[in-house]
């Protein structure tokens, strides 16, 4: 008769060790999905991000069934958005008037679906490639890749986050993004168990990334250097004003009474910044206002940089549009200053409805003749014109998107963003959203300028530091220097794709050397 290899050790040690039950097995995956949130902001326990993804490695088991696999997978994926992102409950609850209930159910729903994520990678790295530390690794990156994309994309709760101030492990991110930081982290948790395991060939290659990682700290390369001109000083702007007003057509003379009010005093410095949508309106019907404000700014020889919804009556098409195109923008303004940025990355559901197209052909669905999307902008604009510098812009949850923000900072000598994070109140949503900002700052070794409407308005330099923070939920002005910057890091010249390279070729790799098992033939 045939044996295989695997049923021979079997026969002849039949005291192989059992795994856990699937129930415990799938309550522990879905609690190591939770605990993940404590490695990001506003926790920062960093050491969590190494061990959350080891525990989901651990309990793959190398003898278990796809099936039970993928339920281990998906526990942890569920567990991991339902926490991490449960800050989402107070835009559905709070501000959209969602029964409680029905919020819980909603979030209960998301976390099931951005689980499957983690769900297929547990598949894959059971049935598809082989059992090491690398090929799960890989695979971890290459899903948290396609959360940039997939579905118009939710990239957020990457494990690189929880090391933007951990510089001996964040010096990869200017070097192969927030990515590369993932794959070592996650290699060097899987590679731990294999060691309790007595195991430590598979070791070797996180130490060597570490190695490279902590050498690179140590060194400290200037990817990037100042431009040689004086620092700029900025005014960042935050109006506070309450979500539940910010829209109401009432409300509105009192938020630009608010904005003018707190800027008055700013006038003269080099940069004057406002958050997104401070003026409620489009800029067609604030002509005056604005008139006012470029006024002030050149008379004081200031930029004036504001976010504002942008209505492009130029493009309107009466023969075949509802309406004219409308923008999430942000405009430079005043002296020295030029330039329109219109948001590219839209919030499904929240600036855009998708497939908008096919609710026209629905007569019977109510209301569909009256839905309005913003559009979306170029992914090939020019940057914004400010006191002689090229001014890099992202707005709201866009900054999230590595490879969108790397666009947008080539050619540029420092970057701004401007997000309404208002929807989240008190949740670790906001603090979250400012990490990434971090994050980005360190990839392309540029300053950033954050203003936004409740906060966190902050500096952050080109190695990803908080140089000036205002208070959240504060009606305050946060002033400060920001260095302008030439140079690219290699990730602005390259940007996600060697990685991607890498962790597609380790696959292929682990795929490969997964041989087919030997068969013995036993005497009779």
């Amino acid at each position: 008769m045939r044996l295989s290899t695997v049923d021979l050790q079997k026969r002849l040690n039949p005291e192989q060790p059992k795994g856990l039950h699937l129930g415990l097995t799938v309550l522990i995956a879905l609690l190591a999905g939770g605990a993940f949130t404590l490695a990001l902001a506003p926790y920062g326990i960093w050491p969590v991000a190494l061990v959350s993804p080891a525990i989901l490695y651990a309990l793959l088991m190398p003898d278990m069934t796809g099936r039970r696999a993928f339920l281990i997978g998906q526990a942890y994926g569920t567990g991991l958005w339902c926490v991490g992102a449960f800050w989402l409950y107070t835009s559905i609850h709070v501000y959209g008037s969602t029964p409680v209930w029905l919020a819980l159910i909603m979030i209960a729903l998301m976390g099931l679906g951005m689980g499957l994520f983690h769900g297929f990678l547990a598949l894959i790295f059971n049935r598809v490639v082989g059992k090491q530390p690398l090929s799960f690794a890989a695979l971890w990156v290459l899903q948290e890749w396609m959360k940039t994309w997939l579905f118009t994309g939710f990239p957020w709760l990457f494990v690189g986050y929880a090391f933007t101030e951990q510089y001996w492990l964040s010096s990869l991110a200017p070097v192969a993004g927030v990515f590369a930081v993932s794959f070592v982290a996650v290699l060097l948790g899987a590679s731990v168990v294999e060691l309790l395991r007595r195991r430590a060939g598979y070791m070797i290659p996180s130490i060597a990334l570490l190695v490279v990682s902590c050498a690179l700290w140590l060194i400290n390369p200037q990817w990037t250097k100042p431009k040689g001109t004086p620092d700029l000083s900025v005014s960042l702007i935050q109006g506070n004003i309450p979500q539940d007003l910010k829209w109401l057509t009432e409300y509105q003379i009192e938020t630009l009474k608010i904005y003018a009010t707190l800027t008055r005093d700013e006038w003269g410095r080099d940069i004057v910044l406002w958050p997104e949508s401070s003026i409620p309106m489009f800029q067609t019907e604030a002509v005056g206002f604005i008139n006012e404000m470029v006024k002030m700014a050149k008379e004081t020889d200031t930029a004036w940089v504001t976010g504002i919804p942008y209505k492009d009556e130029a493009a309107f098409d009466a023969s075949k549009d509802k309406y004219a195109p409308f923008y999430n923008s942000v405009v430079a303004l005043g002296a020295q200053a030029d330039g329109l940025y219109k948001k590219q990355r839209l919030v499904p559901f929240g600036e855009y409805i998708p497939f908008e197209g096919v609710l026209d052909i629905l007569p019977n669905l109510a209301g569909s003749q009256d839905i309005m999307s913003y559009s979306r902008g170029s992914d090939q604009q020019s940057p914004l014109r400010v006191r002689g510098h090229n001014l890099g812009a992202a707005i709201c949850y866009e900054v999230a998107y590595p490879d969108t923000t790397r666009k947008n900072a080539i050619g540029t000598d420092f970057l701004l963003t401007i997000s309404n994070d208002a929807w989240f109140g008190t949740s670790a949503g906001p603090l979250q959203h400012l990490q990434m900002v971090q994050m980005r700052a360190l990839e392309n070794g540029r300053w950033f300028m954050r203003a936004t409407n409740t906060g966190v308005t902050a500096i952050i330099d080109h190695k990803g530091r908080i140089v000036a923070r205002a208070p959240q939920f504060e009606r305050t002005v946060l002033r400060g220097n920001i260095q302008a910057r030439v140079g690219n890091t290699p990730f602005m010249r390259f940007g996600q794709y060697p990685i991607l390279f890498i962790m597609a070729l380790l696959l292929i790799l682990s795929y490969l050397g997964k041989r087919p098992k030997k068969l013995v033939r036993l005497g009779k």
